[in-house]
């Protein structure tokens, strides 16, 4: 088991007897779950009742640890990591990485904080940040890059990519320094990185004790290796689903004769697709989700799923957790117990996204049963996946089937319906065949690819946006990430929508879509056919090495898209970058983003390969340009 070691500090010395009175006693425990990581718990009262979920973190039964206790100090070491608690008035918790600290605690740099005017109670605790120190991740944000000077809130929120919300918050951050430290609580975790002190990263919750992991690298690679080793590997999504995808898009207007014109339209321009998703329209007005396609629009469902897959085409579809009203099968679930209820035993309803919105309770076994045979339905008329839009308005003033606490639920909601939709894919498909089409998520989702950054707008500001949120869910453990090529909001200029989709052919996975409008290229100018007929058969040539790429992902925890100080550690100038990427060890640099000219320069091998896991060709070119338009 993981070995464990705890001691008990008070916030005062013991110099008089009358000093143990009326003061509070804080235990400190410290434990290894895996080489290389160690575990810190802070507690207050140890009667606090703790409910669940919390994260599913692989904490190994056997890890060698070695222990010292001397009248200066106590220690405990995990592979070159190791927790020096320096004894003594002006006590002290440092983390050295083979003799030399790397961050640590000091005397009043954790505590217990008491709000009197709500009546709640708080634990704070603050790491040193060294003299150039920066700091990365917390999941997929669209603010700068690194992270100093930021005040994080990790609570989902459906707020688009302009903004400091986020669909995608993971309590996990790293250093340039070469470790990372996970906040272990699946509640809202406030953070301030280097503002509340300038030279702290300071983390609390509410509640009677906080936990957390340091995670060793030595080098950024290696703390996501160890990351995604405690959290969950990213998946290998199938080779068809690195691709292009288009989209029927959000509210426009589409038929099964529109679905059709969209394909034979790439054909004739021999543009290469390898997948076609259908958005929400595929169901019923005010009735998501409940799964039953509309007649009206699409009454011979089945046969035109063949119809595509005879084309030589995946087929992707939308689904939510939430339920409108009209539905026919809502007075069933209802009485079924299979929707969230308030406290006193109504449903949770709401007049946002849909009329008399509920949300399916996935703690309630025979709810997931339900809502999986669903999928299976679709799956067994051709289905390939799914695109699992929402799960982020997830409310609190609820009680869930299995007594879950509404804080915690908000943001593991994200996971437990990925994990669900997943499962029906592995089972009936295979594990080799899964894959999502993701917005939400929270710890350990990066197991459930592919996840995308959510509602962009349609300029280069927002284009900019999106990449900066890539490149932080790939530091926060995510292998694979896409964006709404063009912008999902509005509708990009022509050159917008041609330079985005360079940048999203270039991503891991490629999607055209929108909100109001087509993203057909012909509907912007015909050069746009040439720049996506370009940049998606390069890709495709590129398959043998992506793919490669994809397995690091799998097998290590390194993303496809990585920000350059993951590349180039030691190098302080690549600390601050946020436009130059690398795909794999393809470089790239976005120098503008503005309708000037751009250029990305790069440098990549040519790849042998022609298909994208299909039987769709890609046609020969003469070789990679190696002076991209961007």
């Amino acid at each position: 088991m993981a070995m464990r070691w705890w001691c008990t500090w008070r916030n005062e010395m013991f110099a008089k007897r009358t000093w143990q009175l009326d003061t509070p006693l804080f235990t400190l425990r410290l434990f290894s779950p895996q080489e290389g990581v160690i575990g810190v718990r802070i507690e207050h009262f140890q009667g606090a009742l703790e409910t669940g979920p919390n994260y599913p973190l692989n904490v190994l039964k056997d890890v060698h640890v070695e222990m010292q206790n001397t009248a200066e100090f106590a220690e405990l070491k995990s592979g070159n990591l190791s927790v020096r608690v320096t004894k003594g008035e002006f006590w002290a918790l440092d983390f050295l990485r083979s003799g030399v600290r790397i961050t640590g605690s000091q005397l009043k740099n954790n505590g217990y904080v008491q709000d009197t005017n709500d009546n709640r109670n708080y634990m704070f605790e603050r790491l040193d940040l060294g003299v150039g120190e920066t700091v990365y991740g917390l999941g997929e944000r669209f603010t700068a890059l690194v992270r100093n000077g930021q005040n994080v809130e990790t609570w989902n929120k459906d707020g688009g990519t302009s903004t400091e919300q986020s669909y995608k918050n993971i309590p996990f951050y790293l250093t340039n320094r070469g470790y990372g430290v996970l906040v272990n609580h699946p509640e809202n975790v406030s953070f301030e990185i280097g503002s509340e002190k300038v030279s702290k990263v300071q983390f609390s919750v509410e509640g009677e004790h906080l936990e957390y992991f340091v995670i060793d690298g030595p080098t950024p690679k290696e703390v996501l290796n160890r990351y995604t080793q405690f959290t969950g590997r990213p998946a290998l999504p199938p080779a068809w689903s690195f691709g292009l995808w288009l989209t029927t898009s959000f509210t426009t207007n589409y038929d099964e004769a529109t679905v059709n014109s969209f394909i034979d339209g790439m054909a004739e321009r021999d543009l290469p697709l390898h997948v076609f998703h259908f958005d929400c329209f595929w169901m019923k007005a005010f009735q998501w989700c409940d799964f039953e396609w509309d007649p009206v629009t699409f009454p011979d469902p089945k046969g035109m799923i063949q119809r595509l897959k005879d084309k030589g085409l995946k087929v992707c579809v939308w689904i939510n957790p939430y339920i409108g009203q009209k539905s026919p099968i809502f007075k069933e679930l209802k009485e079924k117990g299979y929707l969230l209820k308030r406290p006193d035993g109504s449903l949770w309803q709401w007049d946002k996204w849909q009329p008399g919105l509920a949300i399916y309770d996935f703690t309630n076994p025979e709810a997931c049963a339900w809502y999986a045979d669903k999928l299976k339905e679709l799956v067994a008329m051709g289905v390939d996946c799914f695109k699992t839009d929402f799960g982020e308005r997830i409310p609190t003033d609820v009680q869930w089937f299995d007594g879950s606490n509404p804080q915690k639920m908000h943001n593991h909601y994200a996971f437990i319906y990925n994990e669900l939709v997943w499962n029906v894919l592995k089972e009936t498909l295979g594990e080799k065949e899964a894959v999502l089409f993701a917005r939400s998520a929270s710890v350990g989702g990066q197991q459930f690819p592919v996840h995308w950054g959510g509602d962009c707008y349609a300029n280069y500001e927002s284009m900019a946006e999106s990449l900066r949120g890539g490149l932080s869910i790939g530091l926060s453990g995510f292998g694979f990430w896409s964006h709404d090529i063009g912008g999902f909001e509005n509708t990009a200029p022509a050159d917008v929508y041609k330079r985005w989709c360079a940048f999203g052919l270039f991503s891991s996975h490629s999607r055209l879509h929108g909100s109001k409008s087509y993203r057909v290229p012909w509907a912007y100018d015909s050069e746009s056919c040439d720049v996506v007929r370009f940049f998606t058969e390069m890709k495709c040539r590129m398959m043998p090495y992506l793919y490669r790429q994809a397995a690091l992902a799998n097998e290590q925890g390194t993303p496809m898209l990585r920000a350059m100080m993951l590349e180039f550690p030691d190098d302080p100038a690549c600390d601050y970058l946020d436009r130059p990427v690398h795909v794999g060890r393809f470089s790239g640099r976005l120098r503008r983003c503005s309708p000037k000219r751009a250029t990305c320069s790069s440098t990549c091998r040519k790849a042998a390969g022609r298909t994208c896991g299909t039987t769709t060709r890609c046609r020969a070119a003469a070789g990679i340009n190696s002076s991209m338009i961007l």
